[in-house]
């Protein structure tokens, strides 16, 4: 079994499957920082040659830059070129109006800092607040940083398919765009997808797993409404009610576990088999504190749905179509339940 591979980008290439960083950044319980650190090799050593954080991450920058300072000093330049970081430019909510060449400087100068790099491989923008109305203005302070020789690649994260279209159209030269993406929501259907072909980008999605639910952890088990461990699982059960509630989801997940069990494979990897099969997409983003779950997540790449499997699927989806309107547009209503959970000043020093 081999890491699937793609080239988003002349000179960067990924695994189809990337380490997601949010899980480290605290959010998800105690993180155990040199265990993280020492379990990256673990990823890289498998095949999964992209590792995705943020700027707004507590800690996951400062984490990957102390692996990547390791891997050179143990294995040389090489393999420290094999390795893909991705992060995120996230200015805060409160500082949309004002933020300007100096403030976008400073956060990227701190992610390379952070990150012991001289160049940044990718930065994906995320935009808060459309009723602020410089998304592209910003957008192209990121690009003079770019031709600065500070980022390799610029990418965008959580944008809908016009505001995505007007980044393209002012010259920001966007190679991906994240987003999330799970057979519970297909947002991404409702327009991106097809800007993604015609414009020539790719998706990268988080979400695939909704947060651990689309997992046999889930299967019978009862509603546990909306007060689950963490903030993640209450963002995704918010979607599984979008999806069509409980036991809608409940469907779902016995026919994903009856597909798993003619693969021989797990309800995740089939769940992220699905997703990587969507047009446009580049890769799914795994999240992962720790190496322990890599052999499941692996199991993806042994996967190959067939037509039955499709066709098992085909009712459920088709009766659940899932959260309506474009990439985001749920969470980007502050007062409405998608919206409230969400922490938007967190780029604060």
């Amino acid at each position: 079994m081999s890491v699937e591979t793609v080239a988003l980008a002349p000179g960067h290439e990924i695994s189809r499957v990337l380490r997601g960083g949010w899980q480290l950044a605290g959010g998800h319980g105690p993180v155990e920082r040199e265990r993280a650190i020492a379990d990256m090799f673990a990823f890289l050593d498998a095949g999964i040659t992209a590792f995705d954080c943020a700027d707004i991450y507590t800690g996951v920058e400062e984490m990957i830059g102390a692996f990547r300072a390791r891997l050179l000093a143990e294995r040389g330049a090489e393999s420290l070129a094999r390795l893909k970081v991705h992060t995120k430019f996230v200015p805060d909510w409160d500082n949309l109006p004002t933020i300007g060449r100096e403030g976008v400087r400073a956060i990227i100068t701190r992610s390379l800092r952070r990150l012991k790099a001289e160049r940044l491989d990718l930065v994906q923008f995320h935009w808060w607040n459309y009723a602020v109305p410089r998304a592209v203005e910003v957008a192209l302070m990121l690009r003079e940083l770019q031709q600065e020789g500070l980022i390799a690649h610029l990418a965008g994260t959580n944008f809908d398919t016009p505001t995505t279209a007007a980044l393209l159209d002012a010259g920001y030269p966007l190679v991906s765009m994240q987003v999330q993406y799970s057979l519970l929501d297909r947002r991404p259907e409702h327009g991106l997808t097809a800007l993604a072909e015609a414009r020539g980008f790719r998706l990268l999605c988080y979400g695939a797993l909704a947060g651990g639910f689309l997992s046999e952890r889930w299967l019978g088990r009862p509603d546990p409404g909306f007060a689950p461990e963490n903030r993640s699982l209450v963002k995704y059960r918010l979607i599984i009610e979008e999806f069509g509630g409980w036991d809608a989801f409940q469907a779902l997940l016995s026919a994903l576990a009856r597909i798993a069990a003619r693969h021989g494979a797990t309800i995740p990897a089939v769940a992220t088999r699905w997703v990587l099969d969507r047009p446009g997409v580049a890769g799914a983003i795994v999240g992962a504190r720790y190496a322990e779950h890599l052999p499941g997540t692996l199991a993806t790449f042994r996967v190959r749905l067939s037509a039955q499997d499709h066709a098992e699927l085909a009712p459920i989806l088709a009766a659940h179509p899932g959260p309506a309107g474009d990439t985001y547009t749920l969470e980007r209503d502050r007062e409405g339940p998608h919206g409230r959970i969400m922490k938007y000043n967190l780029n604060r020093e």
